[in-house]
């Protein structure tokens, strides 16, 4: 299927799944929003293909992204993350996830998650229409 791209796109497969299947797509789902937020803050200083190929691995080392379970990890868990080479082993950066969930988490008892990021958009999807 010959779709056509945003010129960011590469010719790297995951990159084009990404864009053709996920890229531009609300989110409503809570944890899923989650872990979108989580994997964007992996990004600074880096490509966002870095990321997307790693998110697997981010899955794995973070519970696929349970907040709950993520909220209790400890310094021993920062500790044998940063051997992980399937993620970005930034202290920093992990440690981000961890208060990310903490975060969630005192958000969710006074409000769904998912109405919390959406209200900064008046849950609504922003369609930008640049000529160029």
């Amino acid at each position: 299927m010959n779709k056509q791209r945003c010129s960011w796109v590469t010719n790297d497969e995951i990159y084009q799944n990404y864009h053709d299947e996920e890229w531009g797509r609300p989110v409503y789902d809570s944890q899923d929003l989650f872990a979108k937020l989580c994997l964007d803050g992996q990004q600074a200083g880096l490509s966002w293909l870095t990321i997307l190929k790693r998110r697997d691995n981010y899955y794995r080392a973070f519970h696929q992204f349970d907040p709950d379970k993520i909220a209790l990890m400890t310094d021993d868990d920062v500790d044998r993350l940063m051997l992980d080479t399937g993620i970005i082993r930034s202290r920093q950066k992990i440690c981000a996830i961890i208060k990310n969930a903490k975060s969630y988490l005192k958000i969710s008892q006074k409000q769904e998650f998912s109405d919390f990021i959406w209200a900064f958009v008046d849950h609504r999807t922003i369609t930008n229409t640049f000529a160029s």
